[in-house]
This record gives structure tokens, C-alpha cells and sequence, in this order.
């Protein structure tokens, strides 16, 4: 039953499924400029308190000096403002007018202390600290937390987890708090699917092709991943599950390193990957270049059932799917000038995602008695490559802080698949009844976009200040082919076979402000504006669809610094969800003999308002209450043809939606040896269905629990146990049952530390797979649960030589959206 659907398996469909919550349409605006403008206008006197900088750089004569403290202080003594220095040496702070002492300090040098007259902007040039010769060596330690709370986001720190220890970025996302990773859906818990951003820069992938490229990249070079719930104007306004930032580890300055890992995943299959890491930096030049390679398979299961009112389809469905994969990423920038950096970042990846599967379609009658059995057999030979390329500059254009960066992104992705399968109809007794369905399909898609932006950063007495533009195009097309061959010979079917070729343009410009108030009170506030037009056309059918919409996003976040030990923070963001060029495509498409799929080019963009309210206090308990309210909500419907036990999978806007609840996290880390990271939310949801679809909302509360324990055992062994479990809940048309994951991993360092291997035990009780999800449509109830290898064993061992010291600066793709909806 796993049979076409453009020769995608049913996990896939499903998933959609799940995480499909696309939306409306809002017309023109035709005074969209004039509130765009009385927006910046507004926005600049709400900042107007003039402050002066000082900036300057430190060093000890021969090289930057990295998180020196820079203290100012009134003449008697009272702390004004405070900062710490760059990677680069460099300070800048912010102050009103006056007379103040400026104190500079670094463990093992000494103080630098001056007075100065603070009347206008002030550039104190470099100033050099000297060495404290009593000290012969200095070591700093440091116990960083494995998850910190930030007022407008939460970080995971990778590089301090066991159980990412040889895994990839999605395995390190899986045990993030906050983020549910299931059916190649990353969401943000109470919010749906989340976008990822490589330092900064948004990926513009397709949600497969975006699990594709996570596997390809080693948990070793991420440093942290930042969940940021309520993205700035700088982003785009694409996606309501915020955005999920990975940092990626770089080389210091004049250094270099290298490592090698070999990881091993056994399952009912097993599949190894290799990978290895070059960062360089070295002068004017930068280099990061990581090469992965995986081969071998992965055990795929799905079970769904389909309650007729005089039958019942229990469909058990099996495949062993190939997992070879080469990818490559290369980042390298050049310091043309002191002011000037330009740079290359290029993602490549070629993947043979093959599978054959069987499934056996048992058919009940109304007295629940065995009637029939449809057996499939299917085999997909595919393969797809990708590859995105990225052109940028930053230039510094005073010593104030004021920059501008421009990004010039080009993607492309082509996917070609060839599906057989064939499917026999059985008595119970096993006798062979006939060929129900035989068939070839070719599908073949072809993706390219272009997009070009640019950034400005505008330090002001006032703000700070930064506004872009940016302009995207992109095209789709999707070519299938339905061959017949039930007879033996193929035969062309006219009424399947279609091409869809697809177009759309987005403009967007933003404006976006922060300012310090004062030494309690932060502010930021900004605007994003999009103009969209999209165009899809259909051969087999001759039919042209075009819609244009334009919308405003504006975003505030406020932050209330009450001490040291509490901080509360408010935000805002408005964002949009647009449907995807698939759910777009208004040709039928088969999924199985008697199930099909139908595509809508009416489908409206979604439209959600996000509230957060942050309380945090001494930064180890945070207390996050939210509220995420959706329009003209779309998803898959599916109704049924009783007669014919046929179901039909259509897209409709139909559904208003609101998600709130609660999260309370808590650090423990008064033991030396442990580090204890705990989380609970209870989270509610109130739907409405607009349109009459033969259904009835559902809505519940859900929990969530997540523990993270980390236990150090001396100082090259460590123990990490990790829990999560999410309750039964209903949300909208769908229920879904409980999951359940603990995970035990365990590392040991050897060789002065740079052998380091490591075992993981994941979902030791297989449990934290999709299970009961369920709806009801027109009285037919349907039930679906699926287990992709998620419990297994993973072994790896890696090797890294050369200076080993680390830093965070990269940058990432600016095309994101485009590319994301590209499945």
C-alpha cells in the first residue's frame, strides 16, 4: 500500500499530515507603504534618549586579547555600564555624556586604568596590556552549562552533551529541549514546524531534503543550537515554530584543526558514516571544509487501519531503505581590507535514498471476518542532488559599529525517482485471486532560486538601528509519469500523468530597532514587509492559477532586567505559513489502489500572532508562558468513498486554532559531578472549524517532560541519561497517544584527549515512536503509527589533532523559505 504517491512512501504522506498547517490569503493593501513609513516614524522617537559611544581595542602587543572586561564608572565609583571584548579585541559601549573612569582587565595581565571626557563619540585606538610576570601560567575553568536560558531564546550547548557524541545535527536536535524531532518534522513544541538557520543564515530546503542535510552534519562541529520562539523583522516572517539557529564550530585565529569520526548505527540494519572536519584560520583566511559519508540501510514499519462501516483495512507495511549519502560543505572568507571580508559557502549533496518495501492489506468484513488480502511489493530506485551556493560581503563602514553585508544565493535541486510495484489480491486461505494494481512511475522535479539581500547595521545615538531588502525568485517544476503495467505492457495513463510547473516572486524590506532604555529596561521593535505573487500552471489540465498578497509583520520585545537573579521579557511576532508547491499542484496523485491524493491552487497562506512572556531567576529557573493564534488554518482532509472503500486526500483552509500553555525549567549543578536540566509544559488548544468537513474539533491538554543528566565521572569519562515523555493529546482533527524516550550514553577520552569514542543506547524502551494518530472524517475513522529505526545502538569513535581551541563566527544561506516548501 506503500505504492506511489509520487513514489513517496506513506511515512512521508502522513507526516504531512501532521505537520501541515498552511493558510490565508490577505489581499492587497493599498496603504501598505503609508503604515510601513508611520511605522519608522513612530518607531524613532520611542528610541529618542541620545547616548555617545566609546569604542576601542585591546590587546597585549602582539595579538587581540579575547573577553577582556571593560568597566565604566562615575568618578565616585558607581558602575554605569560594562562590557567585554570580541574575538577581534574590540570594545564598544554605550553612555551619556560625562566624565568617567574606564577599567580594563584580563586574568594574568594588569589592570588599565584612565579617566576620560565622554562628550561626543570617542575612539580610544588600541590600548595594550601588559603581563603579569608573576603569573607563569594561567588556566581558566569554566563549568558551562549544558542548557542555558537567555531572555529571548534558549541554548543548547552542544559540545557539552554525551548523547550527541557521534551523532549528526538531527540526532543533537532530538535531545534539545523544546524541540520534538519526529517523521522528518522538527517543530517547536506548541507551535509546529520550526525553521533551521545555519549560523544565521536560513536554509532553504525542502523538510526532507532539510533532514538530509542535518544527517551530514557532525554533532563534533556544532558548538550550540539556539530556539528562538519570537524571530526579529531581520528574518523572514515564513514558519510559527521560530527559528532554530545551529552554530557551528571555527577555528581561532592562527590555528588549525582537524577530525576524523567513524560512527557506527546498529538496528535490525546497521549503516556506518564517516566524517571528517578541516577548520584553518590563518591571517586574511578562513576555512571550514567537512566531508560525510554514509552507506548502509535503515528498518522502516507503519501500521494503519482504516474502520469502514461494513469493512476495516489493517495495512502493516515494512521497508528497508538505503541510506548512502556524500555531502560536502565549504566556507571560506577573506579579509580583503581591515574593513572589507568577502566569502564563498557552498552545500552539496547527493543521496541515493532507494527502498523496497512490502505491505499486506488485510480486509475485513462487517462481521469482522477475514475477506481478502492485497500483498505489495515495491522497489524505488532514486536519486537526488543539491547544491547551494552563497556569495557575501560585509564592510565595516566606520568604527562605530555601522556595516553592510550583501548575500547573493543560488539553489538548485534536482530529484529523479523510479518507482515498480505490484500488488496480488488473496482469498484468506492464501489462493491467489488476480492482479489488483501494476504499475511504473517516473517523477522527475527540478528546482531553481535565485535570491539576492542586503543588510544594513546603523548604530545611532538614539538605536540601534538595522533595515534590508531583500528580493527572491523561484521555480518548480514536477513532471510525472503513470505507466500501467498490469498487462505486461506499459501503458501511458493520461488521467495520472501530468507536469506542473510553478512560479513565485517575493520582495520584502524591514526596519528594526533596539535600545537600552536604561540599565533595567531593553526594547526592540521592528516591521517586515512582504510582497508575494505566485503562478501555477498545469499541462494536462491547461489551467493557470495566480494569486498576489501583500502583509505586513511587525515584531516587539521588551526585557526588564529587575537585578541580577530576575529578568522578565514580552514578545511579539507576527508569521505566515504558505502552502507548499505539492499541496498547490491540483492533479490527482496515487497513493495506493484505493487511496488518492488532489491538490488545491486555491490554498491561502496562514496567518499567526505569537505572544511570549519570559520569567527567569538566577538564571536556573525560567518560567515561559505562550499563546500562538492561527487564521485560515489549511491541512489534509481525508474523506472517504464508502462504496467504493476509496479514501481521498484534499487540502482545504478550514480551521482557526489557538495553542497556550506553560513551560517551568530548573537547573541543578550545586553537585560537582552532575548537571541536571529539567523541564515540564502543559499545554491546551482550542480549534474551530470554518468550513463543514465532516468532522468535529478536538482539543486537550497536553505534558511534556524532559530530563537531561549529565554525570561526570572523572575527567576524560562522562555519563549522560536522558528522558522525554509527551502525553496523549488531541489538537484540531487529529488525536495522537503517548510517547516515551530514555536514552543512556556514555564517552571516554584517550590519548591526552584526542581520542574520544563514545556508546549511545537511544529509545531503550522503543516507545517514543508515532502511535494512535488518529481522525474521523464522514464516520470513517482512520488510525496510523510508524517506527523509523527509532531505537538502536550507535558506536563512534574520533580522532582530532592540530589546535584544538574554538570559536563561533560563520556564516549561513539566505534563501530559506523558497527552498523549504520546494516538497
Amino acid at each position: 500500500m506503500r505504492s506511489t504517491f509520487n513514489n513517496r512512501s506513506y511515512r512521508i504522506s502522513f507526516h504531512r499530515i501532521f505537520a501541515s498547517n498552511k493558510t490565508s490569503i490577505n489581499l492587497k493593501n493599498q496603504n501598505i507603504m503609508k503604515r510601513f513609513t508611520l511605522f519608522i516614524l513612530l518607531l524613532i522617537p520611542a528610541l529618542l534618549i541620545a547616548q555617545v559611544n566609546l569604542k576601542g581595542k585591546i590587546t597585549d602587543n602582539s595579538q587581540p586579547i579575547v573577553w577582556a572586561n571593560v568597566v565604566l564608572t562615575s568618578l565616585n565609583g558607581k558602575i554605569i555600564t560594562g562590557g567585554i571584548t570580541d574575538d577581534n579585541g574590540n570594545f564598544l559601549l554605550k553612555a551619556k555624556s560625562g566624565t568617567y573612569n574606564i577599567t580594563i582587565s584580563f586574568i594574568g595581565y594588569s589592570n588599565l586604568e584612565k579617566e576620560i571626557n565622554l562628550n561626543e563619540d570617542l575612539d580610544l585606538g588600541t590600548l595594550i596590556l601588559k603581563a603579569n610576570n608573576t603569573l607563569d601560567e594561567v588556566v581558566i575553568t569554566h563549568k558551562k552549562k549544558l542548557i542555558e536560558q537567555k531572555p529571548d531564546r534558549l541554548i543548547f550547548n552542544v559540545e557539552n552533551s554525551v548523547t550527541a557524541i557521534g551523532g549528526d545535527a538531527l540526532d543533537a536536535m532530538r535531545i534539545a529541549p523544546g524541540l520534538s524531532v519526529q517523521n522528518n518534522s522538527i517543530s517547536l513544541l506548541g507551535r509546529g514546524e520550526s525553521r533551521v538557520m545555519i549560523n544565521g543564515r536560513l536554509l532553504q530546503l525542502s523538510t526532507e531534503d532539510l533532514i538530509s542535510y542535518l544527517n551530514a552534519i557532525s554533532a563534533s562541529d556544532i558548538k550550540k543550537i539556539e530556539v528562538i520562539t519570537s524571530p526579529p523583522s531581520k528574518y523572514e516572517a515564513a514558519g510559527n515554530g521560530g527559528l532554530i539557529n545551529i552554530v557551528l564550530k571555527k577555528g581561532k585565529l592562527n590555528s588549525w584543526k582537524n577530525s576524523t569520526a567513524l560512527v557506527n548505527n546498529l538496528n535490525t540494519y546497521n549503516f556506518l558514516t564517516l566524517r571528517n572536519s578541516l577548520l584553518y584560520n590563518k591571517n586574511k583566511l578562513s576555512l571550514s571544509l567537512n566531508v560525510n559519508g554514509t552507506k548502509g540501510n535503515s528498518r522502516n514499519t507503519e501500521d494503519f487501519q482504516v474502520f469502514y462501516p461494513n469493512s476495516t483495512w489493517d495495512i502493516d507495511i515494512e521497508s528497508k531503505d538505503r541510506l548512502d549519502n556524500l555531502s560536502a560543505q565549504l566556507l571560506m572568507d577573506y579579509d580583503v581590507s581591515d574593513k572589507t571580508t568577502v566569502g564563498i559557502q557552498y552545500l552539496g549533496n547527493s543521496k541515493r535514498p532507494d527502498l523496497t518495501d512490502k505491505s499486506i492489506s488485510k480486509i475485513f468484513n462487517a462481521l469482522n471476518t477475514l475477506d481478502s488480502l492485497l500483498v505489495n511489493n515495491g522497489m524505488n530506485d532514486a536519486k537526488i542532488n543539491s547544491h547551494l551556493v552563497n556569495l557575501h560581503s560585509i564592510t565595516k563602514l566606520d568604527t562605530l559599529g555601522k556595516s553592510i553585508s550583501f548575500d547573493l544565493d543560488y539553489f538548485t535541486y534536482d530529484s529523479n525517482q523510479n518507482r515498480n510495484f505490484l500488488t496480488n489480491s488473496f482469498l484468506p486461505n492464501n489462493d491467489f485471486l488476480g492482479i489488483n494494481t501494476a504499475a511504473n512511475t517516473i517523477s522527475d522535479q527540478k528546482i531553481k532560486n535565485y535570491s539576492i539581500k542586503t543588510d544594513v547595521e546603523h548604530p545611532l545615538d538614539f538605536a540601534n538601528l538595522s533595515y534590508g531588502i531583500k528580493i527572491s525568485t523561484i521555480e518548480n517544476s514536477s513532471d510525472i509519469v503513470f505507466l500501467n503495467t498490469i498487462t505486461g505492457t506499459p501503458v501511458l495513463d493520461t488521467n495520472i500523468s501530468n507536469r506542473f510547473e510553478y512560479k513565485e516572486n517575493n520582495q520584502a524590506l524591514y526596519v528594526s530597532g533596539t535600545k537600552k532604555l536604561n540599565e533595567k529596561w531593553d526594547i526592540q521593535l521592528g516591521l517586515r514587509y512582504e510582497n508575494t505573487k505566485t503562478e501555477g500552471f498545469s499541462v494536462q489540465l491547461n489551467e493557470t492559477n495566480i494569486n498576489e498578497y501583500s502583509k505586513l509583520f511587525p515584531s516587539f520585545y521588551l526585557s526588564f532586567n529587575k537585578n541580577d537573579d530576575n529578568n522578565f521579557s514580552l514578545s511579539y511576532g507576527k508569521r505566515i505559513e504558505r502552502p507548499r508547491f505539492r499541496d498547490l499542484n491540483p492533479f490527482r496523485s496515487v497513493i495506493s489502489s484505493n487511496t488518492f491524493s488532489v491538490g488545491n491552487p486555491f490554498l491561502r497562506p496562514s496567518f499567526i500572532d505569537n505572544f511570549d512572556f519570559k520569567y527567569t531567576y538566577k538564571s536556573k529557573f525560567t518560567t515561559n508562558a505562550f499563546l500562538s493564534i492561527r487564521k485560515d488554518g489549511s491541512s489534509i482532509i481525508f474523506t472517504s468513498d464508502i462504496d467504493t472503500s476509496t479514501q481521498i486526500a484534499t487540502r482545504e483552509n478550514f480551521y482557526e486554532h489557538s495553542n497556550f500553555g506553560i513551560t517551568q525549567s530548573a537547573l541543578f549543578d550545586n553537585i560537582s559531578w552532575l548537571q541536571s536540566q529539567n523541564s515540564i509544559t502543559v499545554m491546551g488548544s482550542k480549534t474551530n472549524f470554518t468550513k463543514n468537513i465532516g468532522a468535529k474539533p478536538q482539543n486537550s491538554l497536553m505534558v511534556n517532560v524532559n530530563s537531561s543528566n549529565k554525570i561526570i565521572l572523572n575527567e576524560t569519562a562522562k555519563l549522560q541519561l536522558d528522558a522525554s515523555y509527551n502525553s496523549p493529546f488531541k489538537m484540531g482533527l487529529f488525536s495522537v497517544g503517548e510517547t516515551l524516550s530514555v536514552d543512556l550514553g556514555m564517552s571516554k577520552q584517550f590519548l591526552s584527549k584526542k581520542l574520544q569514542v563514545a556508546i549511545l543506547v537511544k529509545d531503550i524502551f522503543n516507545r517514543s515512536s508515532l502511535n494512535n494518530f488518529q481522525s474521523t472524517v464522514n464516520g470513517v475513522k482512520q488510525v496510523y503509527a510508524q517506527n523509523d529505526n527509532n531505537r538502536y545502538i550507535r558506536l563512534s569513535a574520533s580522532y582530532s589533532f592540530g589546535n584544538k581551541k574554538i570559536n563561533n563566527k560563520r556564516r549561513n544561506f539566505g534563501n530559506e523559505e523558497e527552498i523549504r516548501r520546494t516538497n
